[in-house]
């Protein structure tokens, strides 16, 4: 096997022009395939789907990762299809295997107590005090996306009625609610914040820097981290942890899942399920903590 594995590098590495870091990774991955069946006792020419299946669960057991295996399944499917096209083997064994789903990974959030540290320790007492206050509670009152809040538009706002108009994913627009607190900052922002920092080259987005152009999406993560370490809150903040924290406390007071899809722009409601994990989280953790017997 070990003749294969090396023309399969050098065909990856000339004819498909992949890098050095991948030619090691599939070499690893090969390698390891090629160890396993020396201690099986078997030839390349003995391995089915089931064998190859095998190898995999047995990597698994060995501690490799979901993502890892995902990759060395990918890597097993294009070895053993260039052998099978090159008539080295009668068939393509690894075609049939399926790919591990990835590990899920739980949204952090924060708690209600901590976003409530964080939206109070804003003053607004100054333009940039009522600009920073209104851009907090906006994530937080509506789980809007970076990207949504940074290309606000004051037409696109109806704050009489509590709604904006925002443009997400896919180019799709959706009507998002805002809360009466985030309403009040928001209105307090554009009363007394923003005729400070418009300028000539200033256009109508809602959110605008100190020399009145649009605010970037790393100056308003750089803002979100600034007005946390002031807030004395040690977690890395970041604006999708406020979506995220925004969408766990709509579920843990009782909203639909079916709203949270809504209002979050998510097109498969499996998006939003992860939320309902979440929450079955944070029970088991306080059936563990109070409970005498958890």
């Amino acid at each position: 096997m070990e003749a294969e594995i090396d023309s399969f590098i050098r065909h990856i590495a000339t004819e498909r022009g992949l890098s050095e870091a991948y030619q090691l990774s599939v070499r690893r991955s090969l390698e390891a395939l090629q160890r396993w069946i020396g201690v099986k006792r078997l030839a390349l020419r003995d391995l089915g789907t089931s064998e190859l299946a095998g190898f995999l669960t047995d990597r698994k057991g060995s501690g490799l990762n979901a993502a890892s295996l995902r990759i060395a399944t990918v890597h097993l499917k294009i070895f053993f299809r260039w052998l099978a096209t090159r008539g080295n083997l009668p068939m393509d064994p690894a075609e049939p295997l399926l790919s591990p789903r990835p590990d899920q990974t739980l949204p952090e959030t924060l708690h209600a107590s901590e976003v409530r540290r964080l939206l109070e320790s804003i003053a607004p007492e100054d333009p940039l005090g009522r600009r920073d206050r209104a851009i907090l509670e906006l994530f937080y009152a509506s789980g809007l996306r970076l990207s949504e809040l940074c290309g606000l538009r004051l037409e696109m706002m109806d704050l009489e009625a509590g709604f904006l108009r925002v443009t997400g994913k896919g180019n799709k627009t959706r009507v998002v609610r805002v809360g009466s607190k985030a309403l009040e900052a928001i209105a307090d922002y554009l009363a007394n914040g923003r005729p400070h920092f418009i300028g000539r080259k200033s256009t109508s987005h809602l959110f605008l820097s100190v020399r009145g152009t649009l605010l970037s999406p790393d100056r308003v993560r750089q803002i979100v981290k600034e007005r946390a370490r002031f807030a004395g809150i040690e977690e890395n903040l970041y604006p999708h942890l406020l979506r995220h924290s925004f969408a766990t406390h709509l579920l843990e007071g009782g909203a639909d899942l079916r709203v949270i899809q809504e209002l979050l722009g998510h097109a498969d409601i499996a998006t939003t399920q992860i939320y309902t994990h979440v929450d079955r989280e944070r029970l088991k953790s306080v059936h563990r903590r109070f409970h005498p017997r958890g």
